[in-house]
């Protein structure tokens, strides 16, 4: 049953991370004011941030956060999803991704995942 919720609280993760690319390509089709810039910033903002966590986050990361730096890698990453969400006029579904990621790195850190 355990070994269940921690899978399941791992797929958690996945989406969430997921849901992070979601709210940064939100965020700049909402700021943009022409479709050019929209285009720019809905592609240009998610290539900065996946590029961010294959190089710190990701499993087979080159340069792997550990300790206190995943903690700090985290919080900015799920932090700036909120944010981008937040920005473009969805508070409530950055209160929810605050929320769930916050729930999910208790139990990660819990279950030592």
């Amino acid at each position: 049953m355990l070994s269940s919720l921690k899978a399941l609280n791992l797929l958690v993760m996945f989406l969430l991370e997921l849901a992070v690319y979601a709210a940064v390509v939100l965020w700049g089709v909402a700021v943009g004011d022409a479709w050019p810039v929209e285009v720019a910033l809905g592609v240009g903002a998610p290539a900065v941030m996946m590029t961010a966590w294959a190089l710190f986050g990701s499993p087979r990361a080159p340069y792997p956060a550990r300790g206190g730096g995943r903690i700090v890698l985290e919080v900015l990453w799920f932090g700036a999803g909120a944010a981008a969400l937040a920005a473009s006029g969805r508070p409530r579904w950055a209160a929810a991704l605050a929320g769930v990621f916050l729930v999910n790195a208790a139990l990660r850190r819990l279950w030592r995942q």
